[in-house]
């Protein structure tokens, strides 16, 4: 019991979580915005995401990236509605009678201006609020998560790709630390005051210092041997591409079994099973042309497994609105949406982690510098 007790008390120290529980939970949350199309229950997962990210962030540079992501989803929501009012033409009740620009013949069906009606708007505000809310999920996960661990946390086959990837995910985080070393340095000099002159002057650092870290990057990158991969049979090699071949036909006739209700059900689930098994013994074949070990690699503890179950609940939750409340998960135009019990609180099952996860580690403190002998041991 004292051991049971003193594990649960060493991952509650302050540390990172494990990246890829960070993923698990903001995809949930981004796949219940997928699942609805009501403005309160997306404003209600910008909070959740707000509240989570605000509680467990730490002090690392793409931590800082959150508002950014803000910005983003404010934009799309913005560029959605304006392209609502420029070549919307649903009927209803007209707000502002605006001046049709007339078009060609041959562009047929679609039309410049005219009236703007409530319901191309609240369209419009619809659609561009659910995809920056997955966007807001997306920032949520790239300013908690750590992208070198979720890197190290891969699987070998996966290694390649996920490089690439993990580069264009922390684009936007490095961007914003150049932006904030810039302006920071410029404050301590005087210059320029013209706008023109100080956009020069911030831009070009700016895209120096991103430049630096890039060579930086590919000269780490080649010290270390990337790229590198062992000799592999024949024989493996084809077998490899077969499982993988057929994971992807198994997945694809699976999927459309499942959207397709026509399909017998046990049909759908053996092609999916059968895909996924393919997938990962075709991965695991696959790893063994990566050469590459992991020092001291990430574990999951209970903290880890807590945060992604809360953001498999999120999905559920929003399956289920969506299949069997389907007047609140997509509500009209012409009518105020509503909200129901079961609706928020698969919503705010997304709140868990800012209870369940261990506070951030301090800025120097890396996540695994003490051993779990020795923290046990600080906790005894």
């Amino acid at each position: 019991m004292n051991k049971l007790l003193r594990t649960a008390a060493v991952a509650r120290l302050p540390r990172d979580l494990h990246p890829v529980a960070w993923w698990v939970w903001a995809i949930g949350l981004a796949a219940y915005a997928s699942f609805t199309t009501n403005p309160l229950l997306l404003l209600l997962l910008v909070g959740v995401v707000t509240l989570v990210v605000v509680a467990r962030r730490g002090e690392q540079p793409w931590a800082k990236a959150f508002r950014l992501y803000l910005g983003f989803a404010l934009f799309i929501v913005v560029t959605r509605v304006f392209f609502r009012v420029l070549l919307g033409a649903v009927p209803g009740h007209v707000l502002i009678d605006l001046p049709e620009i007339p078009l060609p013949e041959w562009v047929l069906g679609i039309r410049l201006l005219g009236p703007l009606t409530r319901e191309a708007l609240l369209a419009g505000l619809y659609d561009g609020m659910r995809l920056g809310v997955i966007v807001v999920c997306v920032g949520a996960a790239n300013a908690l998560a750590n992208p070198k661990r979720l890197l190290r946390s891969l699987p070998p086959a996966l290694y390649e790709i996920g490089t690439a990837v993990v580069v264009a995910v922390t684009v936007l985080p490095q961007l914003a630390e150049s932006v904030q070393r810039v302006r920071a340095a410029q404050r301590l000099r005087a210059g320029a005051t013209s706008r023109v002159r100080r956009l020069r002057r911030f831009l070009v650092p700016v895209l120096e210092d991103a430049l630096e870290r890039s060579m930086a990057l590919a000269a780490g990158m080649d010290t270390r041997g990337y790229g590198r991969t062992a000799g592999v049979a024949a024989g493996t090699r084809r077998v490899t591409s077969g499982l993988m071949l057929a994971s992807l036909v198994g997945l694809c006739v699976g999927v459309y079994a499942v959207l397709d209700g026509t399909t017998p059900g046990w049909l759908a689930a053996t092609m999916v099973v059968l895909g996924v098994a393919a997938a990962v013994g075709g991965l695991i074949l696959a790893g063994r042309r990566v050469t590459r070990t992991v020092y001291r690699p990430d574990r999951w503890r209970w903290p880890e497994v807590v945060v992604a179950v809360s953001g498999l609940l999120v999905v559920a939750g929003g399956w289920w609105v969506s299949r069997y409340q389907v007047p609140i998960a997509y509500p009209g135009v012409s009518t105020a949406p509503a909200v129901s019990l079961a609706a928020m609180a698969g919503v705010l099952a997304g709140l868990i982690p800012a209870i369940a996860a261990p506070a951030p580690a301090a800025t120097g403190q890396t996540a695994t510098a003490p051993t779990a002998s020795a923290r046990e041991e600080a906790v005894a």
